[in-house]
């Protein structure tokens, strides 16, 4: 994965995690696109300490609590929901079948939620 959607979707999922001195740090460098350098005359710290501690706590989120992972599972298997639909309203395949595949898909879903 992209490491910039990957250092977005952690925040997405775990920002609120971050102290507010962190938070407001790591948006200046992600959403607001300002440099380390800019980032660290302002705060006073250390530019390589004010990504990285912020980005260390969010993986460390990630590996204790996985949300992240299974939200692209869950996506994935969407988007394979999406593609069955397709094929179905394109070939008019065999309802009974369309079911079962979108059933084993769903009790997968449930199983990694």
């Amino acid at each position: 994965m992209d490491k910039i959607l990957e250092q977005a979707l952690l925040y997405d999922f775990y920002g609120e995690l971050l102290t507010a001195h962190q938070k407001e740090i790591y948006e200046q460098f992600v959403l607001d696109d300002l440099s380390l350098g800019e980032i660290a005359a302002d705060a006073g710290i250390s530019r390589h300490d004010i990504v990285k501690r912020c980005a260390r706590s969010l993986e460390e989120y990630e590996r204790k609590l996985h949300l992240v992972e299974k939200f692209l599972a869950v996506k994935e298997k969407v988007s394979c929901i999406d593609e069955i639909l397709q094929e179905w309203e394109e070939e008019k395949e065999n309802p009974e079948e369309i079911i079962e595949r979108l059933r084993k898909l769903s009790a997968t879903i449930i199983e990694e939620l």
